[in-house]
């Protein structure tokens, strides 16, 4: 049974049993409520959730553990001779999965019967052309032992599906009938589901670490199994990124973190001088007036998409860049540069800095100004010496989103700096980003499994490792600050 078809039916059993517990309740005292410890509907709800929180907990596991359970079964059938060079086991397993799904669309769409599947010895060329007609391509050198595991796949996974839609539902009409049979006017119907109540807002204020933590973990596997296939000495040092996916690869990352970086500065270098002057001059300077007009006006800029940008870097920015700065000066002749993009890049990080600096700046306390006007200092004075200093937490958190910013971005480097990786220092020479080669290394036609898909995961570690860096040090800087000011 589907998984969502299942939880339907699970919510429909909970819902029915929130209805009779609740009709219950007022049979049991003849409709005087007064009677009962709880309000009808909390004897409703209790029956409510006995009835689909374990049948929907053991649900999950079930879906979380089933995998990781079938292929560690199937992949005990396939014979270690099997496996050629250059490929490996999790190839192998990517092979399996695809021919197990379309042995299920051919016998839904009644091209294969359950008999023919059982026999997939005796022709294999039959069952290759047949899963050709719905679209599952498979090579000449798929061996026997594969078709093996692929029918031993579909027959676990059909059977695990079979016994998760018994067990749950088992659980539901279990869980129902537990508590609708437990409903008398002395039953504490209320404590249970303010219970559950704090259970699920426990959960949800966890949502937040439980789902960086799953990032991470799911980061580190999958680099852990890059690793395994590739040198981590010639990921972290080569100088040459050349994925090839038919063997040979050179997979460094110093180029890609130097174009991310290289990038990335030349935003800030732009955006934040800027965006600082406008949210001092918004919040100081400017009259109502000039303040209700020019905060929305730049504050639009962070509502364009970053398509739009990449097509001003690519039609605009880039051409202008070349004709009148590189060509030149003879440093290029490319529309596609560090210094298109990480100009483009830096216009749409102005509202980060701005708007979020001058919502920091006007949290300042007005006590503070008008004591530093009290003392004969002058407005600039007080900017720079009481204003800003008060406000530099949330100045450094607004930098620190702008470079993280900066740092994810991928369409605005696509369309305005190229995706060549390469070490240079010249802003008029077409890079590239982290992100983007992630990007590309999973998407076309390519195994999950291999290193050149692989290394998309290193590179979104490193990339997590070197944000995770940028915070600790503002954390750092805005410690020792506040140190000094208080």
């Amino acid at each position: 049974m589907n998984a969502g078809l299942l939880a339907l039916l699970v919510v429909v059993i909970a819902a029915a049993g929130f209805i009779l517990g609740r009709r219950r309740s007022l049979a049991i005292v003849d409709g005087e409520i007064i009677r009962l410890h709880s309000l009808p509907g909390y004897y409703g709800q209790s029956v409510f959730l006995f009835a689909a929180a374990p049948a929907l907990l053991v649900m999950l596991v079930w879906m979380l553990a089933q995998p990781a359970i079938i292929d560690s079964r199937v992949s005990a059938l396939i014979p270690i001779e099997s496996i050629e060079e250059g490929s490996s086991l999790g190839l192998i397993m990517s092979d399996v999965r695809r021919i197990a799904d379309g042995l299920d669309i051919v016998v839904a769409q009644g091209r294969l019967s359950e008999d023919q599947v059982q026999n997939m010895r005796a022709d294999l060329t039959d069952v290759r052309d047949r899963l050709a007609d719905v679209g599952v391509a498979l090579g000449s050198n798929v061996k026997q032992a594969v078709f093996v595991a692929a029918k031993e796949y579909r027959q676990l996974t059909g059977f695990a599906r079979l016994a998760m839609s018994v067990v749950v539902l088992v659980l539901a009409l279990a869980g129902a009938v537990f508590a609708y049979a437990k409903i008398s006017p002395d039953y504490r119907a209320r404590n249970v589901s303010e219970t559950a109540i704090k259970s699920l807002l426990i959960l949800s204020s966890t949502v937040a670490i439980l789902t960086t933590v799953g990032i991470v973990l799911s980061l580190v596997f999958e680099t852990v199994e890059f690793f395994r296939l590739y040198p981590a000495q010639d990921f972290f040092l080569s100088a040459v990124w050349n994925p090839q996916f038919r063997g040979g690869s050179d997979l460094g990352i110093l180029p890609l973190l130097w174009g991310t970086l290289f990038v990335s500065f030349i935003a800030l270098a732009f955006a934040v001088p800027i965006g600082m002057m406008a949210a001092i001059y918004l919040a100081e300077y400017a009259t109502p007036a000039v303040r209700s007009v020019v905060k929305p006006a730049i504050e639009v800029l962070a509502g364009i998409p970053t398509i739009v940008y990449g097509l001003f870097a690519l039609i605009t920015v880039g051409p202008l860049l070349r004709d009148y700065l590189a060509q030149p000066l003879g440093l290029g002749s490319s529309s596609s540069s560090v210094l298109t993009a990480g100009l483009v890049m830096g216009i749409m990080l102005i509202p980060f800095v701005s708007s979020l600096s001058d919502d920091v700046i006007n949290a300042v306390p007005q006590a503070m100004r008008d004591g530093s006007y009290g003392l004969g200092a002058t407005r600039s004075e007080t900017v720079r010496q009481v204003i800003l200093p008060a406000a530099l937490p949330g100045i450094v958190g607004a930098i620190l989103l702008a470079a993280s910013r900066a740092i994810g971005e991928t369409m605005i480097v696509v369309m305005g700096a190229g995706a060549a990786a390469k070490l240079s220092l010249n802003p008029f020479e077409a890079m590239t980003t982290i992100t983007v080669k992630i990007v590309s290394q999973l998407t076309g036609d390519t195994e999950f499994a291999s290193p050149e898909t692989l290394v998309a995961f290193a590179l979104g570690l490193s990339l997590f490792i070197v944000t995770l860096g940028l915070n600790i040090i503002a954390l750092y800087v805005v410690r020792k600050y506040r140190e000094q000011y208080e």
